[in-house]
């Protein structure tokens, strides 16, 4: 990503700081919930899950959990997300109780419906990971040679909004809908024109709940090198919020990987606010994806992922490349 607001390299305190909230974590479970709340590393299927709707998910809930250990676990979610990420998140949660309310009860929604899984143990491994996931939240941080792989970041909000007397008084992810209109309004006629692929727009975001997200989405839409200098930097500054979801450190790091690399924005449904629509963006390794499709266009979802480097993938095979060097090939050996 060029001209993007991070440069430099910074020294990242994350890892430790989040082994450490997930042992406490750990500590502050009686011995049923600890054994609810931890699973193997490898145990694929449980880590590599990502689910935003309300369903059974592996780990402890926050409902069955005391007031210390459930500190405990708000505690570790604040490692992985920014101030105002964590702001979002906490607001997310509580529409739980707004959702139950508007559908009269019927399903009994409840900001409790949260859960915590802890894979591997961080007081000792060098690989771990953990995930805070319910209705509408899905955060899933891998740790490999204390390094962190920051993806998937799921936040979705329903209902998007809340109104009275014809002001907001809940828009939770108000800037992911702004900003990108914010640039489809610079983009100019031929830009808009490569931008927009479909006049409706999908159903949902199209990566969903896959534990693999595609490397690439077709069509592409409008590259930041066709931009622009007002649209290049309006585009800059939509990654620059999803990444700003982490904390410093890692949205530094995750800037400094797409710095240079081509990024492409798409939108699909019409352009009128209060209607039903989609956009995405896509870089190397990169996938950001929005809808406001369902409710009318009063019912979000957004994520950021990596589609080679999701669930760990990337500190993972760096992991075990350096653990398992090639070694040298014997003259006459097969290759």
């Amino acid at each position: 990503m060029s001209g993007g607001r991070y440069t430099g390299t910074v020294e990242d305190p994350v890892p430790e700081q989040m082994r450490a909230a997930a042992e406490a974590f750990l500590s502050a479970l009686d011995d049923p919930a600890r054994a609810a709340a931890r699973h193997a590393f490898d145990d694929e299927p449980a880590r590599r899950w990502l689910e935003y709707r309300p369903r059974p998910r592996p780990g402890v809930t926050l409902a069955g959990l005391d007031v210390t250990a459930r500190k405990a676990a708000h505690r570790l979610l604040a490692t992985a997300l920014s101030p105002a990420a964590y702001a979002q998140a906490m607001a997310v949660m509580a529409l739980e109780e707004v959702l139950d309310r508007a559908e009269d009860w019927r399903r009994g929604r409840h900001s409790g419906d949260y859960w915590v899984a802890v894979f591997g143990d961080p007081a000792r491994d060098d690989d771990w990971a953990w995930r805070f996931e319910g209705h509408h939240l899905s955060v899933s941080m891998t740790v490999a040679d204390d390094r962190v792989s920051p993806a998937p970041v799921f936040l979705g909000a329903n209902p998007a909004t809340v109104r009275h007397a014809g002001r907001p008084v809940s828009r939770p992810l108000g800037p992911e809908e702004d900003l990108a209109r914010e640039l489809l309004d610079a983009l100019g006629p031929g830009g808009r024109s490569a931008a927009i692929i479909a006049e409706e727009a999908p159903a949902d975001i199209i990566s969903a709940t896959r534990a693999a997200a595609p490397d690439r989405l077709d069509p592409l839409g409008v590259p930041r090198g066709r931009l622009r200098p007002t649209g290049r930097a309006l585009l800059d500054r939509l990654v620059a919020l999803y990444l700003d979801r982490l904390p410093p450190e890692l949205a530094a790091r995750e800037a400094d990987r797409l710095d240079g690399g081509e990024l492409h924005f798409a939108w699909a449904g019409p352009v009128e606010p209060g209607r039903r629509h989609y956009y995405r963006v896509q870089g190397e390794d990169l996938l950001i994806e929005y809808d406001n499709t369902t409710d009318d266009g009063n019912h979000a979802h957004t994520v950021l992922r990596r589609p080679a480097g999701d669930f760990g993938a990337d500190v993972l095979a760096a992991h075990h490349a350096a653990a398992h060097p090639p070694g040298p090939v014997s003259p006459g050996a097969p290759r």
